[in-house]
């Protein structure tokens, strides 16, 4: 496992038209797209499956099998959507990388859609970006007018168009199906599986939907080689991702590298925690994936190593908290926002996640007692696996997991009668990127 950055999507960022057209080719882009279009559509999968590129959208699930699972010869459309609505607390990635490189973005749209068989691409922003939104449209349209897109790419007799879609800030549309419905003009809402997308996604045809930065990565893949990308990474987790640090670290921001790279390698990068404070807790995928605690500084941040820690590697937003901070301020704030951005579509997450706001501020206020803690931990107990997608699971997560660590804690605010931080408890989200 190789231990140092590895700059791929981010290797040109410092440079002043990495987000043009020019720019990106300067630097190799697009040379990658006619070696996939000279090859056969099965033969692009194949590498893809081959490369061992797992979505980095969170769930981790592999690129190449769920390209593999639409369905051909039946007749129907077939449509990529790309998942850019980014929204989950902590996580900053994918705006950035479409911020300073658009187009390996767009390269990647047309590859993967060539190898499924779709003439139709869609990228799903999310809405509030709306510098994001430009320079991609910008971006769109200087690849039309290259070739890149429209009719008869680079002469292959393929054809593809790229729509940019704009969403309206809503958590719950970052779910595949959630997002979907949206697309069509609907109420963003999960809906009943089976059928999956593969089967009948978009307007009920089958469809492939994959993360931004998943996408983005299949240019390289094309270019160096699948066995290149596989020689990245750990032995079930292959390739390189972003890293993303927020939060009370001495230098924030994106460090590219193979997984399975530590988070006390990645914090000796980053400067470390914040001068005069010690790590207290640490997400390793975002809100939604349980915290883990100084005790882990050295588990491979993989899909396996972090999953036997008890968490999970989610989109790789490690936001850090130090000593400062009040664990059941932060479980709250969390819950604050799952209550918030609740569809209201099933019970147990439209209920569940209101009870759980609600005793949390009174036990954060010293107002609850031992009992409603474990009235708390019963009702995330209620709503793990029965909501109707995965927004429910990753609201309990956070409580769960800071009761499992910092029990007492919360039971200090009980016999103090308050939060034992104080007022400065309020800022724990200071220099944090709440994506």
């Amino acid at each position: 496992m190789t231990d140092t950055l590895t700059p791929v999507l981010s290797a040109f960022w410092d440079a002043d038209d990495a987000f043009t057209l020019d720019g990106y080719r300067r630097h190799g882009g697009y040379q990658a797209l006619p070696i996939a279009l000279g090859m056969h559509p099965d033969t692009v999968i194949q590498a893809v499956k081959d490369s061992g590129l797992r979505g980095r959208g969170g769930a981790g699930f592999p690129t190449g099998m769920k390209w593999g699972f639409i369905p051909q010869g039946d007749g129907k459309p077939h449509y990529l959507v790309v998942n850019a609505d980014e929204s989950e607390p902590g996580t900053c990635k994918d705006v950035p990388l479409m911020m300073a490189n658009p187009h390996v973005l767009i390269e990647g749209c047309v590859i993967s859609a060539y190898a499924i068989r779709a003439h139709q691409v869609f990228i799903y922003v999310r809405g509030e970006v709306l510098h994001v939104i430009r320079r991609l449209q910008q971006a769109v349209a200087d690849a039309y007018q290259a070739g890149y897109l429209g009719r008869d790419i680079a002469g292959s007799g393929y054809d593809v168009d790229l729509v940019v879609h704009c969403g309206a800030g809503a958590y719950i549309c970052g779910e595949e199906t959630a997002l979907l419905d949206s697309l069509e003009g609907r109420r963003g809402q999960p809906r009943l599986r089976p059928p999956f997308p593969a089967v009948a996604g978009l307007y009920a045809a089958p469809t492939v939907v994959n993360n931004v930065e998943s996408i983005a990565s299949v240019p390289s893949i094309i270019a160096n080689g699948a066995d290149w990308f596989a020689g990245l990474g750990t032995e079930k987790s292959k390739g390189y991702g972003f890293f993303s640090l927020s939060g009370h670290v001495a230098k924030p921001g994106q460090y590219e590298a193979p997984l399975g790279i530590t988070l006390r390698e990645l914090l000796d990068l980053a400067g470390g925690v914040r001068a005069g404070h010690e790590l207290k807790f640490w997400t390793p995928g975002g809100s939604s994936t349980p915290i883990l605690t100084k005790e882990h500084l050295d588990i491979p941040l993989d899909f396996e190593a972090v999953g036997a820690a008890g968490s999970m590697l989610g989109t790789r937003a490690l936001q850090i908290f130090d000593d400062t901070t009040c664990v059941v301020r932060a479980a709250l704030r969390w819950t604050e926002f799952y209550a918030h951005e609740s569809c209201g579509k099933c019970t147990p997450c439209r209920e569940g996640t209101y009870w759980m706001r609600a005793i949390l501020e009174r036990l954060e206020r010293g107002e609850g007692t031992a009992d409603e803690l474990d009235k708390l931990l019963d009702i995330c107990d209620n709503i793990l696996g029965r909501a109707f997608c995965a927004l429910g699971d990753g609201a309990v997560s956070p409580i769960t997991s800071s009761i499992q660590y910092f029990r007492d804690e919360y039971l200090a605010h009980l016999e103090q009668a308050g939060c034992p931080f104080g007022p400065s408890a309020a800022t724990i989200f200071a220099g944090s990127n709440r994506a």
